[in-house]
Order: C-alpha cells, then sequence, then structure tokens
C-alpha cells in the first residue's frame, strides 16, 4: 500500500539537466521512484516549488455544465 501524505509543494522545476544532477549527488532515481518519493529526490536537488497557502480549498470547486 502506498502512502500519499499532503506535502507543501505544488510541484517540482524539471529541466534537461535535472537527471545529470541528480548523478552528480550519487543519487539513484529509481530506488526513489521505487519508494514513490518524489518530494525526497527534487527536495535533495532544491527543485521544489513551493507556493505557500492559497486561502483556496479547492474541494470547493464545482464545475456546472450546460448543453
Amino acid at each position: 500500500m502506498v502512502r500519499m501524505d499532503p506535502t507543501d509543494a505544488a510541484g517540482a522545476v524539471v529541466t534537461g539537466e535535472t537527471a545529470q544532477r541528480a548523478e552528480s549527488l550519487q543519487m539513484d532515481r529509481a530506488d526513489y521512484q521505487s519508494r514513490n518519493d518524489a518530494y525526497s529526490y527534487f527536495a535533495k536537488l532544491d527543485d521544489l516549488i513551493k507556493t505557500g497557502p492559497s486561502g483556496t480549498n479547492v474541494n470547493d470547486l464545482i464545475l456546472a455544465f450546460a448543453f
């Protein structure tokens, strides 16, 4: 079972150099991927996007379609 805890990150910046920087730090991408641990991977690369509280609740989003 994979545990999905909320984090303070909205995502991460990934460029063509991300994998190279990880390798230079001797980080094994497959290890992080097998543990579903993208947060720690990108945190060590300082590539996380942290926006802070938005003051909104996306769970309150309601969409209505009229045809």
